[in-house]
């Protein structure tokens, strides 16, 4: 490309004025020309913070500007199917937040749109960028800790959402522990063959209410023979608790909690330190930014992105395969989820 990559974002919430902020502030190269939202206030208010010279409310119009060379999907969950259909349809560019959809089906059909159109598409899994996860995926490929045996994720956030939240999110598996289960593909380096999910309401009925769960245990089993486990809660009260063990024929891995600062402070009382970082806004600016920047290079440069459609897939089957799982409380093989549709997407 010749000039600078110029962006619409559609979305003006949290998330999308992190990509804003990074685009505008942090990231050599790049323009925000394009907002697009259909609440009016947030939309003019976020435009005027940065300097973006066109708002929309229909994000149709943004994407009819010849000056977008790409965009960043940052709406609702139930809006991203369209949104990418819609962006690859007139030539952009795409990143878009996880998931793709909450239907398998319409995660292939998007995979396949946007290779058909020539597009490339980098979804949303920004733990792949933190350096913690980055660094435990470059030990266990290099083969320091031997042939991997068993994988640890521990996800709690540090408060539940917002009913409303809920409701539209597809559910624990499909909203919260979908980044788990890319970061269970990514750190083993194997394809996920069987699922067996434990989950219950207890921390607030509100999620009862929603019909979906608020804690989950989730047993993997990989395609190496490995095994993983990952543990959700939607509240843990000493904050956002992320943390990660690979062990090994030849040793093991971790990475603990970041916190605000490394200070250890020992007392009659006993030994203290600083609770983790609050959410994940703060826990993974680093990362938000990097896969960014990775999105940028592989458009300007002409090469692959490093997660994307397929990953984006994945993710989603064994998720689906997770909630079936805890439904019937069963172990349910990811075969049975890809039935009807292929397991394999086209590479964007």
């Amino acid at each position: 490309m010749t000039g600078k990559l110029r962006f619409g974002v559609l979305g003006a919430g949290r998330i999308g004025k992190i990509h804003i902020e990074n685009l505008v502030n942090r990231i050599p190269g790049v323009q925000v020309v394009a907002l697009a939202d259909v609440a009016a206030q947030e939309r003019e208010a976020v435009a005027a913070r940065f300097g973006i010279g066109k708002t929309f409310a229909d994000y149709r119009e943004m994407l009819a500007l010849p000056e977008v060379d790409a965009v960043a999907i940052c709406g609702p969950t139930n809006l991203h199917y369209q949104m990418i259909v819609d962006a690859a349809a007139r030539g952009k560019q795409i990143f878009c937040e996880k998931p793709i959809d909450l239907s398998l089906e319409k995660v292939q059909a998007a995979n396949q749109e946007v290779a058909r159109r020539g597009v490339r598409m980098l979804v949303g899994f920004n733990r792949r960028f933190d350096p913690n996860f980055l660094k435990v995926r470059e030990i266990v490929a290099g083969g320091k800790v031997g042939k991997p045996h068993f994988l640890r994720i521990t996800s709690r956030d540090p408060a539940p959402p917002p009913e409303a939240y809920i409701r539209a999110s597809g559910g624990i598996f499909l909203d919260m522990t979908i980044h788990d289960f890319d970061m269970a593909r990514y750190l083993m380096g194997s394809e996920v063959s069987e699922v067996y999910t434990r989950a219950a309401v207890l921390v607030d009925p509100v999620f009862e209410k929603a019909g979906d769960w608020d804690t989950a245990v989730v047993t993997l089993t990989f395609e190496n023979g490995a095994f993983g486990s990952i543990d959700n809660s939607r509240k843990a009260v000493y904050g956002y608790d992320q943390r990660v063990e690979m062990f090994g024929s030849g040793g093991m891995v971790t990475v603990a909690n970041n916190t605000p600062d490394a200070h250890i402070l020992a007392d009659h009382a006993g030994i203290h330190t600083a609770l983790p970082l609050n959410f994940f806004l703060e826990r993974y600016a680093e990362s938000y930014l990097r896969e960014m920047r990775a999105f940028v290079d592989a458009v300007v440069d002409g090469t692959p992105v490093p997660v994307g459609g397929e990953d984006g897939f994945k993710a989603a089957a064994i998720a689906l395969a997770a909630a079936r799982s805890a439904r019937e409380n069963r172990p349910v093989k990811l075969s049975e989820i890809h039935q009807g549709v292929a397991a394999e997407c086209p590479v964007s």
